[in-house]
């Protein structure tokens, strides 16, 4: 099947397999995370469900991204550990927010599906992408990729433990090709 704009084959995405979000899910359970804040992300959606229907977790739903960090902040000030899970996206949104963390000293475990990478349909998506990484660490995030969807609990374990036990924040970038890139004629059929 051609790409109509460019007459080139289009990209197939592989099957994702679907066992790194349960796997992701015990990590986060293991290190005592009980505060999620989100952005709602398809990326995130197994993992997001998991935590909504465990009794001993609060999911928070956000307006934006860096309402996030002062969750998380305010959930570690209170004795709580929490994660956030968004897309690459909303790294934008958190930039300023980004130094209180730093600031102050604290925890952040962030946990971003990447866009505008492998396979990307939307234009829209590529710069942010593109400048993830640059970004979170130029505001002092130690970041982690996973590629492989075999990768992602190892990589969501070590920057857990990195960013609860060494008060820092850790970010953990999961690849466009763990998720499957998504295209137009997809989405409209939906």
């Amino acid at each position: 099947m051609a790409n109509p704009q460019t007459s080139e084959p289009a990209i197939k995405a592989p099957t994702p397999p679907q066992a790194w979000p349960d796997e992701v899910y015990r990590v986060l359970k293991d290190v005592g995370v009980r505060q999620v804040g989100i952005v709602p992300d398809a990326g995130h959606s197994r993992l997001i469900r998991a935590f909504e229907a465990d009794t001993e977790a609060r999911v928070v739903t956000l307006t934006t991204e860096e309402e996030g960090i002062a969750l998380l902040a305010g959930a570690w000030l209170g004795g709580e550990r929490g994660v956030m899970l968004l897309q690459s996206s909303g790294v934008g949104n958190c930039i300023n927010m980004l130094s209180l963390p730093a600031t102050c000293r604290m925890p952040l475990l962030l946990l971003v599906t990447m866009r505008g990478e492998w396979g990307e349909f939307n234009p829209w998506q590529i710069p942010m992408g593109q400048g993830t990484k640059g970004a979170l660490e130029a505001m002092g995030v130690i970041v982690t990729r996973a590629d492989e969807p075999h990768l992602v609990a190892s990589a969501v374990s070590g920057a857990a433990h990195l960013a609860f036990n060494t008060w820092r924040p850790a970010a953990v970038l999961i690849g466009q090709r763990v998720l499957g890139a998504k295209n137009f004629k997809e989405l409209a059929r939906k």
